[in-house]
């Protein structure tokens, strides 16, 4: 199995696309032109020298276009991975806070990858741990013919889908591997009931009642609570058909006192 950096490194590339700034509701706030490059650094320099391990990161954010100069140019660095992100065999990945805090805002970062694109979804809670809004993100490999993906609906997902799901643990940091499942069924009054299996653990999780359900542009969902506490478990979660009878979830999970404890992928294909 691949190390993390390993998978880290399937997101290399210029990647031309979008941060699109979501209300709680779903309203769109915003939308602004980005460029991000990840740029291995034996690629990045010449001669003695150069670091084997080192990837350059660069985001540049536009006001209208990319022919004019950006309003936002940000560089880093990277030479190691921290604790707060997992990346897994394709390259798809989920990063946030390792500990819920009173008075603290929270966030997670969801990002897939498949082919020529990133398909990404920052969660965002207030310091009371409140729902804030989220972040879409939608990426395209320069120089490819990559196109977006239709809007989502529940209809598309409807049914079961099997497949395998990835883990890794907070206290393990080595991925494990295993079927996975997931069932998305509506009820009579439209509430929707999402059944997982991963091994031989099973969960079900109903929104609206459990959960807040949004479907997304280009195919994607999210699922997550109200609210954040460190003092109640819970899981945020999000999701892409990156392909019509081919969806990702990313999942991530805290427990009763605000601890990050592990993370899946699954890759599921549609049954039937």
């Amino acid at each position: 199995m691949a190390s993390q950096w390993q998978n880290f490194l399937r997101n290399l590339g210029d990647w031309r696309g979008s941060f699109t700034s979501l209300s709680p509701t779903g309203a769109e706030l915003d939308n602004t032109p980005s460029i991000l490059t990840l740029e291995n650094g034996a690629a990045a320099g010449t001669g003695e020298g150069v670091e084997e391990r080192l990837v350059r990161f660069r985001l540049r954010r536009y006001a209208n276009g990319f022919d004019q100069e950006p309003t936002r140019d940000i560089s880093q660095d990277y030479r190691s991975l921290g604790r707060q992100v997992v990346f897994f065999d394709s390259g798809s990945f989920c990063k946030g806070s390792l500990q819920v805090a009173p008075n603290t805002p929270f966030g997670a970062e969801f990002g897939f990858v498949a082919g020529d694109r990133r398909h990404r979804l920052v969660q965002l809670f207030q310091p009371s741990g409140d729902f804030d809004g989220l972040v879409l993100i939608r990426e395209f490999r320069a120089g490819s013919d990559a196109i977006e993906r239709p809007p989502l609906s529940l209809d598309q997902l409807q049914g079961e889908w099997r497949g395998e799901a990835a883990t890794m643990q907070a206290d393990w940091p080595e991925i494990e591997t295993a079927v996975g499942e997931a069932r998305f069924q509506t009820s009579g009054d439209g509430a929707l009931t999402l059944s997982t299996r991963i091994g031989a653990q099973e969960s079900a999780l109903n929104a609206p009642a459990e959960a807040r359900l949004q479907w997304l542009a280009d195919g994607g969902y999210c699922l997550m609570p109200p609210r954040v506490s460190h003092r109640q478990a819970f899981t945020v979660e999000a999701g892409w058909l990156s392909g019509p009878d081919r969806l990702e979830r990313l999942i991530r999970r805290y427990d009763a006192t605000g601890a990050w404890r592990s993370a899946s992928h699954l890759i599921l294909a549609r049954c039937g």
